[in-house]
């Protein structure tokens, strides 16, 4: 049985885990999206609403965690959005649709909450079968013009998007932290080996990879 719940501070140690599992050589040698969950919390653009546990049968298996982002158009006019991330999945419960109910259940609250789009950063194969599509197909490119073949638009109300200005993304300041910083904390926690796999070199395409402006 799945049970879907808001993270409370005795989950915080469990899901910084699981995230860590999760991703743990699959962009590059360790991660570094653990050391997000950690700080995330306490920023100003954590939507704690947002902050989903999946438990099943009483054990954390997966986590969801928002913050708040901008749309800025070409007059300077701003719209508020979501973007997410992580999204973790215990590997061992990978592949099975916990981590698509997760998210059908977030989208559905930040509904409530007022909430029309999202923007994330990923990969395509993961998100469109949850109604993402090309961040170009909307017009949405980053702060230099540019659209990312990893950025990916969901409209949570179908036509949202549908005036046809040109809006540039503007995520939430949480997301920039060094590298450096990321590692010391790494250090302090449980050793797991640092290796090279293939998905690594898949990330790197992906992330230098833009679509004709």
């Amino acid at each position: 049985m799945l049970n879907i719940r808001n993270e409370t501070e005795k989950d915080y140690k469990t899901v910084e885990e699981i995230t860590r599992k999760a991703f743990y050589n699959i962009y590059v040698p360790g991660c570094t999206e653990h050391y997000l969950v950690h700080r995330m919390r306490r920023h100003k653009d954590f939507v704690s609403e947002l902050d989903f546990v999946a438990e099943l049968d009483g054990q954390v298996i997966g986590n969801i965690m928002y913050t708040k982002a901008r749309l800025a158009d070409e007059n300077g006019t701003e719209k508020r959005i979501l973007t997410f991330g992580p999204v973790s999945i215990l590997p061992k419960y990978q592949r099975k649709g916990y981590g698509k109910k997760l998210m059908e259940h977030s989208f559905a609250r930040a509904v409530e909450l007022g909430y029309d789009v999202i923007v994330i950063f990923g990969s395509p194969a993961n998100y469109v079968s949850i109604g993402f599509k090309s961040c170009k197909k909307y017009n949405i490119c980053t702060e230099d013009g540019r659209y990312p073949a990893a950025m990916m638009v969901k409209e949570l109300i179908p036509h949202t998007l549908d005036d046809g200005k040109r809006f540039f993304y503007h995520g939430s300041p949480v997301m920039e932290f060094s590298v450096e910083e990321a590692l010391r904390y790494d250090d302090t926690l449980e050793k797991m080996e640092k290796k090279y796999c293939p998905s690594q070199e898949e990330f790197y395409i992906m992330s230098h990879s833009f679509l004709d402006s």
